[in-house]
């Protein structure tokens, strides 16, 4: 078995527990966690004792998205490119890092041979929450946030949403980067239940032992049928759009919006510019930022 730095490999009760551990970071997805994730999920493919596999965070977060931590590059702006590249460059590079980083993971976990099961409790924001709804079945505990905040900021949603919740209830959420609780999440179809936080994974290995019972071929078609399914219906093409569209909404750069929010960064940290980013949206309708 590999070893890994940024998660814990985990074989019990005829599957397999992949935890994402950068708790301290609250459990935020850098190249180190993604790669680690990419062969972890390999390596469970392989393994013909694994009959599902279940995806969860360490510390009681499942994660809060994008790593952002890091130093952006120097920015000219009212352009938002970074000094001595083109817009031209800057594009492709987001295109290019949608295409691999997202897409790519999210057709081979979609296109996965074995259930993958998201267990969720607390943040689930940003590129984790394309993650965790992905997963074949997700099951989230009564204290889980869903949401999409970095669009805030200048980025894109992703049509994972609209496929579940449907058009109107995606856009709800999707243009202002709203959260959703756990119940407002299990009620526009995002997850398949909620159960109490202490349960949640006990929950997620009664599942698997279940689906143990049923011969793996017959496993592996029935979920062929219904993601092969919605390719043909137009998933694929949706996803390879998203990625062309990710890049122009991450370009979507504004003075007013932008400068203010990378000023904070450099004087506060992230903690900084999250509550510059955030502020305004408070109340918001649903989680633990509802009441003023």
């Amino acid at each position: 078995m590999a070893q890994y730095k940024s998660l814990l490999y985990e074989k019990q009760r005829r599957g397999v527990l992949i935890t994402l551990n950068r708790p301290r970071a609250l459990n935020a997805m850098n190249e180190e966690l993604m790669n680690e994730l990419d062969a972890a999920l390999a390596e469970a493919e392989t393994d013909p004792e694994i009959r599902a596999v279940v995806i969860t965070g360490a510390g009681g977060t499942f994660s809060a998205g994008e790593d952002i931590s890091g130093a952006d590059p120097d920015t000219a702006w009212p352009y938002g490119i970074p000094a001595g590249t083109s817009l031209n460059v800057t594009y492709n590079k987001f295109r290019d890092a949608d295409r691999k980083d997202i897409l790519g993971r999210q057709l081979y976990r979609w296109q996965y041979p074995k259930p993958i099961i998201g267990a969720v409790s607390g943040w689930c924001l940003g590129a984790a929450s394309w993650l965790a709804l992905t997963c074949h079945v997700t099951i989230a505990a009564d204290d889980a946030v869903f949401g999409q905040p970095q669009v805030r900021h200048g980025a894109n949603t992703d049509f994972i949403w609209v496929a579940l919740a449907g058009f109107k209830n995606a856009l709800r959420y999707s243009l202002t980067g709203d959260h959703v609780d756990a119940q407002e999440a299990l009620r526009i179809g995002l997850v398949n239940q909620v159960v109490p936080k202490a349960e949640l994974l006990e929950t997620c290995f009664k599942f698997v032992e279940r689906i143990a019972l049923v011969p793996p071929e017959t496993v592996k078609i029935n979920l062929h049928i219904s993601t092969m399914g919605l390719e043909m219906m137009g998933l694929r093409k949706a996803w390879t759009l998203n990625s062309e569209l990710a890049a122009m909404a991450r370009l979507t750069k504004r003075e007013e919006f932008n400068k203010r929010l990378e000023e904070a960064k450099k004087k506060g940290g992230l903690a900084a510019f999250l509550q510059e980013r955030d502020g305004p949206f408070q109340p918001e309708p649903f989680g633990p930022r509802a009441k003023p």
